[in-house]
């Protein structure tokens, strides 16, 4: 299988447009692992992505009649990018069709390149299907992003940069995954030219689209998607790309956002550049690969596949990166409702650190209080300080993980409502986008009184709403009949500890 693709990457005449990125060492992951870290610095292309690659290679292959017809593109953002410029540069007119959830940093750049940006739709999806169509009415050529010979061979030349780059010995090397144009062309490769080295895919568990494919030893395709990672926010791995990456590669690691929001730090901390939550997906699998196998004096490298990301997204990411490097615990803990509780309680802490306090009174005998605590970023610590607390008859309940918690109750202010009955509390998400939170509010009004809500906007394409609403047992199978009609994912949060704990 790996042979098949090697003629197809050698013959990959992309660096007249494409630029060789470097490959770097990572000093202070590397110390802190005991490790050779190293990262392919994909982000440092042109347009900020390895997307140019395989868009470009793919325009070379067309005929003189293809290039005067005109090409179109569906993208969230990076193939769009490089395609845009690739046009650009050949002379041919492109048009882009985008969902209306993309950063804006992403449409921006594509309308600088000269392309025609249309957007559709709320996914990646809805866009290829518009995109599609153009194809049948214009007579344009569709390059797709990932799923093709020859961008998944343009995409295959990272890996034969890195193999130059670095001769001496290489124990693993961890791809990002969203439609596996990338994976399949590096896997290829290196499979073929070095198979001593494994080769594994990190895909963020809310895309998990490759994982899938792989249980079931079959393309599947995901009922949904998070578009956190949007760069890689695909519901059904590439035909093509599955048939190469299913014979080539090791394994697949999947990781959460708050993994991901933790290798964008490190990143920052080492090259002091930023990466989109797809560029640092497969530092943050890197990681996870090394703690679950408790692995040192190794050579590991990752990709950082690329840094378009708005800045205003930079807020939630900074304030997930604590908690995805376990250095802050998100506890519930119970204490007496008496003078001197609170100060007795900092005493005991000593020195540790209070990230975070949210109080309100809720009865003369006991006080649930919800409060951040810096922790070393080892597990014994975080586990230490709860036996801590409890040896001193406090109850606690750790929320580290709990998503309502981290999302909403940190940011709200407020307390129990016991006058308030027939409550249940349900968290959605929608995409973000003007007139999204109004629509989303008018297709709930009326029906039943919204007894509590919560929206933050967190700088990323969905918005997420955790919403109380008053409703009868007997009227409870219509309100999940309309829910399901919505079509935004949602989940019911009634028996979550932390609404139990600080808002029922």
């Amino acid at each position: 299988m790996p042979q098949s693709y090697l003629k197809r990457i050698l013959d990959a005449r992309i660096y007249d447009l494409a630029v060789e990125t470097p490959l770097d060492m990572m000093p202070n992951i590397s110390l802190r692992t005991g490790n050779t870290i190293l990262l392919k610095r994909e982000d440092l292309q042109p347009v900020f992505s390895f997307k140019i690659r395989g868009a470009y290679n793919k325009l070379l292959q067309l005929s003189d009649e293809q290039r005067k017809g005109g090409v179109v593109a569906a993208s969230a953002g990076n193939h769009a990018q490089g395609l845009a410029l690739a046009a650009k540069h050949m002379g041919i007119s492109a048009t882009i069709v985008m969902p209306q959830t993309t950063p804006y940093i992403k449409v921006n750049g594509v309308k600088r390149h000269g392309a025609k940006v249309v957007q559709i739709g709320d996914t990646y999806d809805e866009a290829s299907a518009y995109a599609k169509t153009l194809v049948a009415e214009k007579g344009m050529t569709y390059i797709p992003p990932y799923d093709d010979p020859d961008v998944i061979a343009g995409q295959g030349t990272v890996a034969l940069e890195l193999l130059r780059q670095w001769t001496g010995n290489i124990d693993a090397v961890f791809i990002p995954v969203g439609g596996g144009g990338l994976c399949a062309g590096m896997a290829s490769y290196i499979k073929y030219v070095r198979p001593d080295i494994k080769v594994f895919a990190v895909e963020a568990d809310e895309s998990a689209c490759l994982k899938a494919a792989m249980d079931a030893q079959r393309r599947v395709k995901l009922p949904q998607v998070g578009i956190f990672a949007d760069g890689v926010a695909v519901a059904q791995i590439g035909k093509e790309t599955f048939r190469v990456i299913r014979e080539c590669i090791d394994g697949v690691i999947t990781v959460s956002t708050d993994e991901i929001c933790s290798a964008i730090k490190d990143i920052f901390e080492d090259t002091r550049s930023i990466a989109e939550p797809a560029g640092a997906l497969s530092l943050a699998g890197l990681k996870k690969y090394i703690e679950q196998n408790q692995c040192s004096e190794h050579t590991l490298v990752a990709v950082d596949s690329g840094a378009n990301t708005n800045f205003d997204r930079l807020r939630y990411i900074s304030e997930r990166t604590e908690i995805g490097e376990k250095r802050e615990a998100i506890l519930a803990v119970t204490i007496p409702e008496k003078p001197g509780s609170y100060r007795g309680f900092c005493r005991l802490l000593g020195k540790r650190l209070i990230t975070e306090f949210n109080y309100r009174f809720a009865d003369s005998t006991d006080a649930h209080i919800f409060v951040g605590l810096q922790v070393s970023g080892e597990q014994s610590d975080h586990d230490e300080l709860i036996e801590n607390l409890r040896s001193k008859d406090y109850k606690v309940v750790d929320m580290t993980d709990n998503e309502v918690a981290k999302l909403h109750i940190r940011y709200m202010v407020g307390g129990h409502a016991p006058q308030v009955e027939d409550e249940i509390v349900y968290r959605f998400e929608f995409p973000e986008r003007p007139g999204a939170l109004l629509n989303f509010l008018n297709k709930l009004a009326g029906r039943w009184n919204i007894s509590l809500f919560h929206y933050r906007n967190h700088g990323s394409a969905s918005g997420r709403v955790l919403v109380g609403m008053q409703v009868p047992k007997t009227e409870r199978k219509q309100l999940r009949e309309l829910l399901d009609d919505l079509g935004y994912p949602y989940s019911d949060e009634t028996e979550n500890e932390a609404y139990k704990y600080f808002l029922s």
